[in-house]
């Protein structure tokens, strides 16, 4: 299928003998963008390999259910954001908590510092490198917000319908994302 048309794919995923080619069409053409949004938010290759397998299984298990009211991209976007947050906050809870309980900012970024120096799929530049520094220190809504406008250039309407947040408050949020991005630039 040269050209991606989101009627007739939709089309297809309801015919029971269409299905899982046309379900294949829609893996073959939203991999490469959904790697890249949930990359940009987690920021480790293996980890952003595993959200999007999942993501894709999600899609599968519930594709008898999707009605076709919103875009095919949007409903794999909030099942791509639901697994990033998901994710970042069990990682959350399991990795930035020291002995004590208390939180080891610190030493997570200096170990997310050393993660993506080794990391092959980051070209080494500096200034890369410390965006996603900055970027990694968000908190996770923050970041997803941050990521979808930033690097995916969404329109906040559209965020908001992968989300389920006001734009309003997707304003506010991408704002503060960028004001601790600034500081975390500044503090250098």
């Amino acid at each position: 299928m040269s050209k991606f048309d989101e009627d007739d794919i939709i089309r297809r995923l309801k015919e029971p003998r269409e299905k899982r080619r046309a379900f294949e069409d829609v893996v073959n053409h939203y991999s490469r963008t959904l790697y890249w949004q949930i990359r940009h938010m987690v920021q480790n290759h293996d980890d952003t390999d595993d959200i999007l397998q999942n993501t894709f299984l999600k899609a599968w298990k519930s594709i008898d259910t999707f009605a076709g009211d919103s875009k095919i991209s949007t409903w794999l976007y909030r099942i791509a954001y639901n697994e990033s947050i998901t994710f970042l906050n069990q990682q959350r809870e399991t990795y930035s908590l020291d002995a004590t309980g208390e939180d080891d900012d610190e030493n997570n970024a200096s170990n997310y510092a050393m993660q993506l120096e080794s990391d092959e799929y980051i070209d080494g530049d500096k200034t890369q490198m410390l965006l996603q520094q900055a970027i990694a220190q968000l908190p996770a809504k923050q970041k997803a917000v941050f990521t979808m406008k930033y690097f995916d250039d969404m329109k906040y309407e559209d965020i908001a319908n992968v989300t389920g947040t006001s734009v309003g408050a997707l304003k506010a949020s991408y704002h503060l994302a960028v004001e601790k991005i600034t500081k975390f630039f500044h503090a250098i």
